[in-house]
């Protein structure tokens, strides 16, 4: 299911997802980084390299790919995450 709306809130630390059965879920700029899927980020992870969120963080870019995700952009230069819908979806709490 893809969201009827997609946009930047809170000075852009926060993306709000509009949902057409579940209404709008924000999420945190800094949830959003934790979560990304990027194989630099899973590679971080196996090595056991703590993320460290620079204060202040927020989504610099939203760009969709195709029907089916975002790319979001963070200020810490991190930018090659996607998010499928359903991935979305799930780090919402909406499954």
């Amino acid at each position: 299911m893809q969201p009827t709306n997609v946009e930047l809130r809170e000075e852009s630390t926060a993306l709000a997802l509009t949902w057409p059965d579940c209404g709008t879920r924000l999420l945190e700029a800094e949830t959003l980084r934790r979560a990304s899927r990027a194989a630099s980020e899973i590679r971080r992870q196996v090595d056991g390299v703590e993320l460290v969120i620079p204060s202040g963080l927020y989504v610099s870019a939203v760009e969709p790919i195709g029907n089916y995700a975002l790319r979001l952009s963070f200020s810490d230069g991190h930018d090659r995450g996607i998010y499928p819908w359903s991935y979305l979806r799930e780090l919402a709490g909406q499954h």
